[in-house]
């Protein structure tokens, strides 16, 4: 977990140029807004060998540690910046250096900004031995306080990152996105082929490869961190009823596509079944377009953050009628057909502590065929991902909203509906398993689907009436047919779920999801089935 001065633990690095520390803060502040936070840095009782080596680095590097700290804007908006000079001692975090984070983070916290690092080290300093190891935990420990208070936290990795600062407040980001080719990992090559006799496999500790496998969530040049810094800020910036206003189209009424449950078409087999079978069309909007045609901004999240990666999930940050929120989806497609596995819930549970680390709302968008029955999924833990995704829903700190968009098949839709509010589409359906597979159970055969998704209240009309679906969105047209009309309706219904939830205090959202989930009845139009 440390690193040498001047090297990347060890790292055997390929040639290249790397972006400096003051030519990162140029890049990604708005010009001349950046303001100095650091004061001078004091070596302490150390050899002489050690304190020129230090003021050897200033001199080359042409700063005074490999930590620069302070604030400056980015589109107008303030951010707290921590930035790694790797031309100081390899990046390398010694005390002075780690002083310096650990007031960064707390100044950020009790000035309510945000925090954009920059890493750029081998790990801890090997001159100063294990204080300076030591010192990784006061960083997360102010790292964490800074995320209690519910601000954001924002990390660019570039080359290279490792050691203890990647196992550290490298890896601690909200956000995570890395410089393109970057190596990133916790061992340096060069330790690793030391240690072991033999290079360390090629590929494995880059940025790119970090990203497939669910460990950062983008991949992004220097020049273009500023626009994905502005995103995220803008996303997460506090809601204002202009901004409600503007992102929530006047469009006419119903203002927020309602249906009146009076109006609902009824639930005989054959209109189930015809709803059932509109979900199942291939062309039926997704939660992608949920987003497009409904949200003012959306930034796209990739993986758990611990190494896994499901293609199904949909998780991003996105703004709705003026409202930051973190979007959980099961995205359907050609290309994602496959059943969701337990890597799916462990992604969609990265999306929860998000919300409740950013308090701001979940949206859970429901629209899945089921959870994979295989091996791999019972071996992975799949039941248990599911008893602890819905264990995490009734319990969260946040206002949350969930979408029956599509189909809503066994326990992996059941993971995500929880929520203070859930909204269905007309034709949306939800279902201990598919109807075949309750057919096949009772009668030995598939012909009696139709007859018994009636008789299990499985569609949104009986949902709404047994008191699981709040509100239900008209589908008075073919959704498949016109895409953007019915995604711009249930983005309003979300935006005005949104807006009723987030006014209400967390004690009572937390005492509302249990009482309305233990109020669940049979509809009382089902004995006449």
């Amino acid at each position: 977990m440390t690193g040498a001065a001047g090297g990347a633990a060890g790292a055997r690095l390929p040639a290249r140029r790397r972006t400096s520390a003051r030519e990162l803060l140029d890049g990604v502040l708005d010009r001349g807004s950046f303001v100095s936070w650091d004061t001078a840095p004091g070596a302490g009782a150390v050899p002489d060998t050690y304190r020129s080596e230090l003021a050897a680095a200033a001199e080359r590097s042409g700063t005074d540690e490999s930590i620069l700290t302070g604030e400056g804007r980015v589109n107008g908006r303030r951010v707290a910046v921590a930035v790694s000079e790797f031309g100081f001692l390899g990046g390398s975090i010694g005390l002075a250096a780690a002083h310096r984070l650990v007031a960064l983070f707390d100044r950020a916290t009790a000035e309510g900004l945000p925090v954009l690092a920059s890493p750029a080290s081998g790990g801890t300093r090997m001159q100063e031995g294990t204080p300076a190891f030591v010192s990784m935990i006061g960083i997360s420990a102010a790292v964490r306080r800074h995320r209690l208070a519910g601000l954001p936290y924002l990390v660019y990795l570039r080359h290279p990152t490792t050691g203890g600062v990647m196992a550290s407040w490298g890896s601690q980001g909200h956000i995570t996105v890395a410089e393109p080719g970057a190596l990133l990992g916790f061992l340096g090559p060069r330790v690793y082929e030391t240690i072991y006799g033999r290079p360390f496999p090629a590929g494995v500790q880059v940025a790119e490869n970090l990203q497939a496998n669910g460990l950062i969530d983008a991949v992004v040049p220097a020049d273009e961190l500023a626009a994905v810094v502005d995103r995220a800020l803008r996303i997460l910036s506090p809601a204002s009823p202009e901004d409600d206003d503007a992102a929530t189209p006047a469009a006419s009424a119903p203002q927020a596509g309602l249906a009146d449950p009076g109006q609902l078409l009824p639930s005989g087999p054959e209109r189930v079944w015809d709803a059932i079978s509109a979900t199942r069309d291939p062309r039926r909007p997704s939660v992608r377009h949920l987003l497009k045609y409904g949200a003012s901004d959306v930034m796209p999240l990739s993986g758990t953050g611990q190494g896994e990666r499901d293609p199904r999930m949909f998780l991003a940050l996105a703004r709705l009628g003026g409202h930051a929120c973190v979007v959980v989806g099961q995205d359907r497609g050609p290309e994602r057909a496959e059943p969701l596995g337990p890597a799916f819930l462990r992604e969609a549970r990265r999306g929860m502590r998000l919300s409740e680390q950013l308090s701001i709302p979940l949206v859970t968008v429901i629209d899945t065929e089921g959870a994979a029955l295989s091996r791999e999924a019972e071996e992975g833990g799949l039941a248990g991902e599911i008893a602890r995704s819905i264990t995490e829903l009734i319990g969260l700190r946040t206002p949350t909203v969930s979408v029956l968009l599509g189909q809503g098949t066994g326990g992996g839709a059941l993971a995500l509906l929880p929520a203070d509010r859930t909204i269905a589409a007309e034709n949306a359906w939800l279902s201990p398993l598919p109807p075949e597979g309750a057919s096949a159970i009772v009668y030995r055969d598939t012909e009696h689907a139709a007859e018994l998704a009636a008789e299990q209240h499985v569609d949104s009309a009986s949902l709404r009436a047994a008191g699981i679906v709040d509100v239900v969105v008209p589908e008075p047209d073919s959704a498949s047919a016109r895409p953007r009309e019915f995604s711009r309706a249930m983005a309003r219904a979300v935006s005005t779920a949104l807006r009723e939830v987030s006014a209400l205090p967390v004690a009572s959202l937390l005492t509302g999801r249990e009482r309305k989930y233990a109020a669940v009845s049979l509809p009382a139009a089902s004995a006449g089935r």
